[in-house]
């Protein structure tokens, strides 16, 4: 199965309230949708997110070292030797990890149909059921008790708490929320690098003071204080969470040598997607440390890529974050996996096990479309 060419569209879905964090506000989920092309009509399906914020990546920067560098070298590449394609996308230009990830994401999409099984059997095996959380963004408290409470009768029992605007207003929200919700659902905070160490140590205290009771915090501060995650991991009882600061398995290495963090929230979209994630998932097993496994704001077929791995290095990945599809008004993709409240369940067919996309929108110039 030999590589012919690489395409690029655009797919849009509406949120079903905006996304809110300390970073920024989104009202759709708008991927790249990556479609690679095979000589015997196979199709391999990866995607990504623009999280200029995060990962420095733009739909149109994506496209464009795509097209111009990684694309050229995995043309007529063969599907059987993915360990020789994902080197070639990982090496040919540094940085771009949302591009890596989506053409990551196609060709292990077309692995798995090249063997007839779904991708998360040949990554090892695993239960083809899942358990996600839901993020309750940022918003006064009226709005985030109100989202709570939808959540729960949607059937979520996990809370993902966006917080980091404002220091006073964050734990009163938390306050607020842990006594309407606590014994409902397990809480995690995410601040979205919006303290400072000092602060963070200064927050959690006062709330594991009041008896707030938090299962992490994710990201308290910005992504290159490392010594500030230590500095709140060595204060206090909560686990950290490290998400912006680890997207190398390098970097990994360093937040666990240093004791910096209890856990580590991998992304594809961070690490470039499934090769070094899976490398990052074992890098943590040696340290017995846990793992995340989330995703930014992006739709389903980048997510059924995450929830494969999730399954296969079930050991290493205790908590899954990957509600992004959940948070939009419908679904566009048919296959991959298919979500019911909480519940994610993969499908069987072959790689990702995706079907069909309504909606694409394909891009034949090399322009993101406004």
């Amino acid at each position: 199965m030999k590589i012919k060419a690489v395409r690029f569209a655009k797919l849009k879905v509406p949120l079903v309230t905006p996304f809110k964090t300390a970073l920024r506000e989104v009202s759709f989920i708008e991927d790249l949708v990556v479609l690679i092309d095979t000589e015997c009509g196979q199709i391999g399906y990866g995607s990504a997110a623009s999280t200029p914020v995060i990962t420095g990546d733009t739909h149109q920067g994506m496209i464009a070292v795509i097209q111009q560098f990684i694309a050229p070298k995995l043309v007529r590449q063969e599907i059987e030797n993915i360990n020789q394609l994902t080197h070639i996308i990982q090496s040919t230009v540094v940085g771009n990890s949302s591009a890596k990830a989506a053409l990551e994401l196609a060709v292990y999409d077309l692995w798995g149909k090249l063997y007839q099984a779904p991708l998360y059997k040949l990554l090892g095996g695993g239960k083809s059921a899942l358990k996600t959380d839901i993020t309750i963004s940022v918003d006064n408290i009226d709005k985030m008790l109100s989202d709570c409470q939808r959540a729960v009768e949607q059937g979520f029992d996990v809370l993902k708490i966006k917080i980091g605007n404002n220091l006073n207003q964050d734990i009163e929200r938390v306050k607020a929320i842990h006594a309407g919700f606590a014994a409902k659902a397990q809480l995690r905070l995410d601040v979205n690098q919006g303290w400072n160490a000092k602060q963070t140590v200064y927050a959690l205290q006062q709330l594991e003071q009041a008896g707030v009771v938090l299962e992490l915090v994710e990201q308290p501060v910005k992504s290159s204080d490392i010594q500030g995650l230590k500095y709140i991991t060595e204060r206090v009882n909560t686990p950290i969470m490290a998400d912006e600061s680890a997207f190398s398995p390098k970097q990994v290495i360093q937040l666990l040598e240093l004791g910096a963090v209890d856990i580590i929230n991998i992304k594809l979209m961070k690490t470039g997607g499934l090769s070094r994630a899976i490398e990052i998932a074992n890098i943590t097993a040696q340290y017995q440390a846990e793992c995340m496994i989330g995703c930014m704001l992006e739709g389903s077929i980048a997510v059924a890529g995450a929830a494969h791995l999730a399954s296969a290095k079930a050991q290493q990945i205790s908590k899954i974050d990957l509600d992004g599809p959940a948070l939009g008004q419908y679904d566009p993709v048919q296959g991959g996996v298919e979500f019911s409240g909480p519940q994610i369940r993969l499908s069987d067919a072959p790689g990702l096990g995706i079907e069909s996309i309504t909606g694409l929108e394909l891009i034949t110039n090399g322009v993101w479309p406004a």
